[in-house]
Order: structure tokens, then C-alpha cells, then sequence
């Protein structure tokens, strides 16, 4: 309840409400705030008094706005995961939400093949308690591997073996943090699942720096304060843009200069169509980079395998807080990934699904000139998704719940905004959907526009 004749300002004790909300949980991430107007009238105040209390909100990371769109909540704890469900449930008739590799495409006759053969051959001490880094077969195979097809400068004995990129960058969050990083910067919109609840949990503000063609805005990285960035050079995600040469120097200057780490997270680099691929930025400068990959992307991401190349410094530290976190990741799977990389079955599978997904990826393109021309699609020559932005009258929230309305799941760039407003977008993942279903969903989805 608003105090109209107390000391404090109206806007002030807006921004005290829905802070203490955002913080309690009350407000989970991601979810809508009332347009400025609505809450004004609700509570019986200017619209001035509320946009003032949305502005500081927004200017301290509680809040991300989109001019001609929505605010939303850019912090705190994430929705229960029954919420979530409830959220998503039914799931849509044809689903281009992005997230996921076609599991229906693992090879499991290779992967047995690999499982009997690490039952058969691996020595019995990788059956007892290991060291955090993981068995040395996958260290020793991974790194060839990366330091082939990446251009990566990897050594096994600085390796680490997680279950996944997830559970990487949470114990590397921990460990920059007790190093005494204070600050962690993260691309402006970025995937924000996993290192940004990561970091805040580890103690570290976290700062978003904006995006454009050429990747990260290296300007306004230098500028934030950050101890730490994490980057997706090969494949910005969600934009699809690459880090440029000249932006990828200046990162790795910014880094010498302060101290700083670089967090490559290195998702689906494998998956290029229309370019030659893009080196890692680890290879430049391997003393300033962790280099992270993970199968989730590449085979399923139920195999919760990661890697992580570090730099010497923060080698052991991250041994130890996975064994910590865990006692080390399953012998066995990892055993089984190191067959199945060294006997060639990984490139193969990569080999053999570059085309599947690309003739899904040029089914979408050619739908969206078809029947949605207006929409600008970005990011198209790489990876398991795209990104279209919108015209400017089109709000991308009510686009994409008609959408799921009419029985098409799509994603919507807004959610994954830090601090930096931007124009609204939408987020075609079609790795997992037949082209037919790809074209129905695309004349679906026009449908939909034309009537909001």
C-alpha cells in the first residue's frame, strides 16, 4: 500500500515493493510487469511516478524493458520447476522452441559398441575413485579431438570432466569467485539458464554488455568492471552473430590487461553450413580462456558429459570442486565417449547429421520468405536455431503465446535480455521437427500475425 503523505517518494516506494518481490521470489525471473499505465491507474499515481520506479529498476539489473513492448523481470530466482511445467503443458502441436539436438538420431548401435568396449578394455583403477580432471582416456582423446576440429591449444592434464556445461560453469563460478572475482560480464541477450544463477548464488553482480554483428561490444565490456566474461564467439547466442577478428584481439587484450578470465562456452560450433568454421578463441590465447564444450548439443544431452579446458591456474582449483561437488563423473560413460571419439564415430555422427539439419534449416528459411518476408532472419549459418527480429508494431510476448495458441511453440528473444533493451525477436529452433512440420508451423505462425 502506497503511503501518499509519508516521507518517502511515490517512485521510491514503487521500486521497494517490486525489488523486495524480485527477491523473495515473489517475482520469479521472467515473468511480466504490468504496462506503466495499468499499474498507475491501479494504484493511483502518474504514469511519470511508476516509469521512474521501472527505470532505476531496469538501471540495476531487476528489470529489463523493450521500448513498444514489455518490462519483465531480468533477476532473482527462477519459477519452480511445477510452474514451469504448467507453463509449458500441453506441449504445441509443432514445436520450434529452441533447446535440443535430434536424440532421435543418436547412434546407438556405435555408442553399444563403445560401452562393450569400455567394460572390456578399461583398466580396473578407473572403476575405483578418480581424480577430479575425469579419466585420462577422455582427457587424452577430448583433447585431440578439440585441438584437430576447434584449433584449440588443449592439454589433458588441464582438462576437467563434468556432467555437462551446467554443472562446468557453476563450479567455475565458485572458483573465480574465491579467487576474488567480484564481477562477471555476460553477452546482452545471452542464455541465461545456467551461469547467471550460477554466479549470483557464487556472490558475483553480474553485468550484461550488448551485442551487434560483431559480437560482444568490447567498448562497453571495458567499461563494466568485469573480472570474468562469458562469451559464444563461434555462434552468439541467441543473435547467431561471430566474434570478429579484430573484436576477438581486443577481448583477449582487455583480459591481459585486467587480469581477467574468458569463458568460451563453445555449444554447437560443430554445426556450420554456409562458411568455413570459426577457430576457438581458447587457441589464441590459452592462459586467458576456459574453454567449455559439452555432448548435449553434438549426441544428447542426457549423456550429462562436459569438458572444460583450463588455464594452469585454475586447473586444480576446479579439480577439487568437482570432486567436491560430486566425486567425479560416471567411469563408465566416460570410458565409453573416449572409444567413441577415437575410433572416429563422433566425427561420423557429426558428418552425418550437418546435412539433416541444414536441409531443416533452409525448409525454415524458405518458409519464412514465403509467408512471413517481413521478419529479418540473423544467425542462420550455423548452429541448431535462428533468430527473427520483428518489426517494430509487433510485440514478440503476444506473438508467441497466440502462436502457442494456434499449436506452434517458438521462444522470444526478450527473456534471455540482461539490462539492454532491444528489438523484439523470435527464436526458431528446428533441429527436432520434420520439414514438413517445419513449413506447416511457419504458415501457422503468419496466420497468427496477420490477426494480432
Amino acid at each position: 500500500m502506497l503511503r501518499h503523505d509519508g516521507d518517502v517518494p511515490l517512485h521510491r516506494q514503487i521500486e521497494t515493493s517490486i525489488r523486495e518481490a524480485i527477491r523473495a521470489g515473489r517475482l520469479p525471473r521472467g515473468s511480466s510487469l504490468p504496462p506503466s499505465r495499468a499499474l498507475a491507474a491501479d494504484l493511483g499515481v502518474s504514469r511519470g511516478v511508476v516509469v521512474e520506479a521501472y527505470q532505476q529498476l531496469t538501471a540495476e539489473g531487476y528489470l529489463a524493458s523493450q521500448s513498444g513492448g514489455y518490462t519483465r523481470v531480468a533477476a532473482g530466482p527462477a519459477p519452480p520447476a511445477a510452474a514451469l511445467r504448467q507453463e509449458r503443458a500441453p506441449r504445441p502441436a509443432i514445436d520450434l522452441s529452441y533447446g535440443r539436438a535430434d536424440v532421435s538420431s543418436f547412434p546407438r548401435a556405435a555408442w553399444l559398441r563403445s560401452i562393450r568396449a569400455a567394460l572390456a578394455d578399461a583398466p580396473n583403477e578407473v572403476f575405483g575413485y578418480l581424480s577430479g580432471r575425469g579419466v585420462p582416456q577422455l582427457r587424452t582423446a577430448m583433447a585431440e579431438y578439440l585441438n584437430r576440429v576447434r584449433g584449440t591449444v588443449a592439454d589433458p592434464e588441464q582438462m576437467v570432466i563434468c556432467t555437462g556445461y551446467a554443472q562446468g560453469v557453476t563450479l567455475l563460478m565458485g572458483v573465480l569467485a574465491a579467487r576474488g572475482a567480484k564481477r562477471l560480464a555476460l553477452e546482452d541477450p545471452s542464455s541465461n539458464d545456467d551461469a547467471l544463477p550460477a554466479a549470483r548464488a557464487a556472490g558475483l553482480d553480474v553485468v550484461g554488455i550488448p551485442v551487434d554483428g560483431d559480437g560482444i561490444r568490447v567498448d562497453a565490456l571495458r567499461d563494466s568492471g568485469a573480472d570474468a566474461v562469458i562469451l559464444t564467439p563461434s555462434h552468439q547466442w541467441p543473435t547467431g552473430s561471430v566474434l570478429s577478428a579484430r573484436n576477438r584481439a581486443a577481448v583477449i587484450r582487455w583480459a591481459a590487461e585486467r587480469g581477467a578470465v574468458i569463458v568460451e562456452d563453445d555449444y554447437d560450433a560443430e554445426y556450420r553450413y554456409d562458411r568455413t568454421p570459426v577457430g576457438s578463441v581458447q587457441g589464441l590465447a590459452p592462459e586467458r580462456v576456459v574453454y567449455a564444450g559439452s555432448a548435449s548439443k553434438t549426441l544428447a544431452p542426457g549423456l550429462r558429459l562436459g569438458w572444460f579446458v583450463l588455464p594452469a591456474h585454475l586447473t586444480e582449483p576446479m579439480a577439487a570442486a568437482k570432486i567436491a561437488a560430486d566425486r567425479g563423473s560416471a567411469a563408465l560413460e566416460q570410458m565409453a565417449l573416449a572409444d567413441f571419439v577415437t575410433r572416429g564415430e563422433f566425427d561420423r555422427h557429426l558428418r552425418r547429421m550437418r546435412p539433416v539439419y541444414r536441409r531443416r534449416r533452409d525448409v525454415l528459411l524458405a518458409a519464412l520468405a514465403r509467408h512471413l518476408p517481413r521478419l529479418e532472419p540473423d544467425g542462420v549459418s550455423a548452429g541448431l536455431h535462428l533468430v527473427t527480429w520483428l518489426p517494430p508494431h509487433l510485440d514478440e510476448a503476444a506473438v508467441v503465446a497466440a502462436a502457442r495458441r494456434a499449436g506452434v511453440g517458438l521462444d522470444a528473444v526478450g527473456p534471455y535480455r540482461i539490462s539492454n533493451p532491444g528489438p523484439g525477436g523470435l527464436i526458431f529452433g528446428y533441429a527436432t521437427v520434420s520439414e514438413r512440420a517445419i513449413a506447416e508451423g511457419v504458415a501457422t505462425l503468419a496466420r497468427v500475425i496477420s490477426e494480432l
